[in-house]
């Protein structure tokens, strides 16, 4: 596998993340701990891949460990951090989505009774609180069954 033919992966796998809310530069760090095999790499090496600025990087790895998609480590011995991305990481993503859901079907069922409920804009809000409630139990099932396929594969 050559390494132009990954680098234009990750810019493509990048796109499609920033197409869906990411910002740009977490997203490409995202996609390129993605394609490593040990899913590991410090910041001068993901500097050096990207071909950007260590500041590029320190900001995009400090979002990405907020939210959860990586982690900061230390392998024993070196004075350089390490960032991460685990197996279930595309799990944890949905899953802090799945938290954001929950507050747009409060904020909508708040809208609801504020418009009222014999309004048709206070019907659509409360359409809409419905539709993120249904969206989120469902989230629950379908995470679930998720994590029961893989474990049966292990």
């Amino acid at each position: 596998m050559s390494e132009d033919a990954v680098a234009q992966f990750v810019e493509r796998l990048a796109l499609l993340m920033a197409e869906a809310g990411m910002a740009r530069m977490p997203a490409r760090v995202f996609a390129r701990l993605l394609v490593t095999d040990s899913g590991r790499m410090t910041a001068p090496e993901l500097a050096a891949a990207l071909q950007v600025s260590p500041a590029a990087i320190s900001g995009a790895v400090r979002y990405l460990d907020q939210v959860g998609l990586v982690t900061k480590g230390r392998v024993p011995g070196e004075r350089r951090d390490h960032y991460q991305v685990g197996d279930g990481a595309w799990v944890e993503a949905i899953v802090n989505r799945d938290k954001l859901l929950v507050t747009w079907a409060s904020t909508m069922a708040e809208g609801a009774g504020v418009l009222g409920p014999g309004t048709p804009a206070g019907e659509r809000m409360a359409q809409s609180a419905r539709f993120f409630d249904f969206l989120q139990r469902e989230m629950v099932d379908l995470i679930d069954r998720w994590r029961a396929e893989e474990a049966a594969r292990s």
